[in-house]
């Protein structure tokens, strides 16, 4: 993922309400979102070059999602991938924030990276560019290439736009239920911000512009996949998945299923 917005215990009806973007070159071989063969908990698409994922669920709503930070002047090429961070979450049991204080003193193995882990409304958050792991507050939040809740302008505005979609109306006629195909729309923005509110990190003005809208298009590298998780306070679970080819929807992909105890609480 490389934008991602998220309303974490806050609402209602949902104990998270998630919506990202993964941005990729075209050429990185992946599988879409499924059940893994080898973790039939988790769901998750799945990175085949280094074999983690960048966005998953389990059925015990344990979720994970991880981007990058852009700085191309410390990228290290031998370093492991950053999907694997995930991936360990999803498959194991455990709470949110003992896995990334677990993790944190090797986080500086790895490229740059923001990493949220989750069970259901808590959430623990992790990035090498910021001191030490955070258990994340309640309300509405944002990450793109940067740390969680750096302003940039499409990170502001996929904050606001997530806010004022999942807003319940105090008319009685509302019923607080989030749409996905509503959180679908509103990450295929294509609008590029102008250069002058762009952040400056390094890659050029060209590049910021062309990295610049929430949705990305280019010749070799662009978003991917668009992903919605809801995880609702009575234990339904949905994920959706919307697939791109070079900017056209490939594939949406919609999973419903009820969340499952944990050991700890079937026990």
């Amino acid at each position: 993922m490389c934008l991602l917005a998220f309303r974490l215990n806050d609402h209602p009806t949902y104990d998270l309400v998630f919506a990202g973007n993964r941005d990729e070159r075209y050429e990185r071989p992946t599988s879409p979102a499924s059940f893994w063969d080898d973790h039939p908990h988790v769901l998750a698409g799945r990175d085949l070059r280094a074999g983690g994922t960048w966005m998953g669920v389990t059925r015990t709503g344990r979720w994970g999602v991880i981007t990058n930070v852009r700085d191309p002047g410390r990228v290290r090429a031998d370093a492991p991938s950053r999907g694997h961070l995930v991936s360990k979450f999803l498959i194991q049991d455990g709470n949110p924030r003992a896995y990334v204080d677990a993790i944190a003193g090797t986080a500086d193995r790895y490229n740059g990276f923001n990493l949220l882990v989750g069970a259901g409304s808590t959430c623990a958050y992790l990035s090498n560019y910021r001191d030490g792991p955070e258990t994340v507050t309640p309300g509405v939040h944002a990450i793109s290439n940067a740390t969680l809740d750096t302003s940039w302008p499409k990170t502001d505005r996929a904050r606001d736009s997530l806010a004022r979609k999942t807003t319940v109306s105090t008319s009685p006629a509302k019923s607080g239920r989030v749409d996905p195909d509503d959180l679908l729309s509103m990450l295929d923005d294509r609008r590029r911000f102008p250069d002058d509110d762009l952040p400056d990190t390094g890659v050029g003005p060209e590049i910021e512009s062309l990295l610049s809208p929430l949705f990305i298009e280019s010749d070799a590298y662009g978003t991917r996949a668009s992903t919605v998780l809801l995880i609702g306070k009575d234990g339904a679970i949905t994920f959706v998945e919307r697939t791109f080819h070079h900017g056209t929807v490939a594939r949406t992909r919609r999973f419903d299923f009820d969340r499952l105890p944990t050991r700890a609480s079937a026990d």
